[in-house]
């Protein structure tokens, strides 16, 4: 492992060439000659990138796979976030972990580099119901007519809004959930407190990371269904910018919120609930448990996120394991994101955190996964926690994963993202219009898509 390790820290010096390299390889690798067996013993090393055990749901779950894999598998760790580099330098130099542990999103990419393999082997021959698992999760790593990844956790968004905040600015939870523009408008600036700075922040749309969600909301995408044609510019992506920049510039602009955002407590006793200096936001729903950690007495209401027509919705975000090209122990990386992923997997873990929970005087608040039916059997372990605006943020997040969209899968994904986060901040930070700066955005996402799309259709 030592030795592992040292090669893909050279590796990463020289990424620029690997990444090049990376680029050049065949996006229909399959695993025609890989043999996929559930009753098949297995041995060999099973070296993972990008996972860590480090809370009892992953160390539960990881305990429990190397039981089921059996003392012949030597599974080992490379924690810490995916380098995405480091990975892709590892596969083009032939000496790749056997599993990897990726944000959903980056999955089309790799399929279209030949960095993953298709997965349709695995699942049938690992006997991995599909089914179970949530559309939109799937779609995610779901390339070219194939799956290149078994999907993990679930992130949405919900609602959090300050009761006492709301209750004296003479506004409601409605009126910041996002199913009403205008009142939406009107409540931040009743929210919002100046003393010559920011001293509340009235409602923060978190731009630019949410701006997925803010056009969902107005009927818009960011993307084609089919990931190929940008659509930064359409009038519905333009317009909920054009909203989520209001609302910051009637706060005295978006550089002045985020220096206020930024010095807060976030994870801490001092966070912005706690000190009554934030009206609402939409926020991923594991902030849940912190507040409840750490500010269990703070007066917050919870709602899902709505579009303009008053219906639930999310943008989906996860992780999903990924078979690498040149993996060397495929049928071991298979089995093992079979079992990670399973619901009796899920069951075992939400058991050892209600046990922790149960023990520290706390509720448990669920967990979300890519699988539809384990979500289902874990909500059922979730009791009343006795308390009303608990009890609410339970019921928005588990209705917010069942309403949930993703951005299609596409070759071009990370330059796609940094490419319309770049058009974000410039109208954030006043260098350009909506307009402007999204036809901009758009003009430079199609031509990495087509590049991205052209180099695949080569490459068959």
């Amino acid at each position: 492992m030592a030795k592992r390790k040292v090669r893909w820290s050279i590796l990463a010096v020289v990424g620029a060439l690997a990444l090049a390299s990376c680029a050049t390889g065949s996006s229909t690798t399959t695993d025609d000659n890989i043999s996929y067996d559930p009753d098949a013993k297995l041995s060999g090393d099973l070296s993972i990138m990008g996972f860590g055990a480090s809370d009892e749901v992953a160390a539960t779950r990881l305990e429990r796979t190397e039981e089921m894999l059996g003392a012949d598998v030597k599974v080992s760790l490379v924690e810490g976030d995916l380098d995405i580099q480091q990975f892709l330098s590892a596969v083009a130099a032939g000496d790749p972990p056997e599993l990897v542990y990726a944000d959903r999103a980056q999955i089309g990419s790799f399929a279209a580099r030949g960095a993953i393999i298709p997965l349709d082997k695995c699942i049938s021959g690992e006997n991995i119901d599909t089914e179970q698992y949530r559309d939109p999760a799937i779609d995610q790593v779901t390339f070219n007519d194939s799956i290149y990844g078994i999907p993990e956790f679930n992130q949405v968004e919900v609602t959090m809004a300050n009761t006492s905040l709301l209750e004296a600015a003479g506004v409601t939870l409605d009126d910041v959930n996002g199913s009403d523009w205008a009142a939406m408008s009107d409540a931040n600036q009743k929210l919002a407190v100046s003393d010559g700075g920011v001293a509340v922040i009235g409602v923060d749309p978190k731009l630019p990371e949410f701006l997925p969600l803010w056009a969902a909301g107005n009927g818009g995408a960011l993307l084609s269904d089919d990931g190929k044609t940008a659509q930064l510019a359409d009038p519905a992506v333009v317009e909920a910018l054009e909203f989520g920049v209001g609302l910051y510039d009637a706060q005295g602009g978006f550089a002045a919120v985020k220096a206020f955002r930024d010095s807060a407590d976030f994870f801490g006793a001092g966070n912005q609930f706690a000190t009554n200096t934030l009206g609402a936001m939409p926020m991923e729903q594991w902030y849940i448990n912190v507040l409840n950690d750490v500010s269990p007495d703070a007066t917050i209401s919870f709602d899902t996120v709505r579009d303009t027509q008053g219906k639930p919705l999310a943008f989906a975000g996860g992780s999903a394991w990924a078979i690498p090209a040149g993996s060397d122990n495929p049928a071991a990386a298979c089995r093992f994101a079979r079992t990670m992923t399973e619901v009796d997997a899920w069951l075992a873990a939400a058991q050892a955190r209600i046990d922790i929970r149960t023990e520290e005087g706390k509720p448990f608040t669920g967990i979300l996964t890519g699988n539809e039916t384990a979500d289902e059997q874990v909500r059922a372990l979730v009791q009343p926690t006795g308390s009303a605006q608990w009890d609410s943020a339970i019921e928005a997040m588990y209705e917010a994963n069942d309403n949930t969209f993703t951005l299609p899968p596409n070759p071009a994904d990370a330059e796609f993202e940094t490419i319309w986060q770049d058009a974000v901040n410039r109208v954030l930070n006043g260098q350009d219009t909506a307009q402007a700066a999204l036809e901009d955005a758009s003009d430079k996402a199609q031509e990495a898509l087509d590049k991205a799309w052209a180099d695949i259709e080569n490459k068959g």
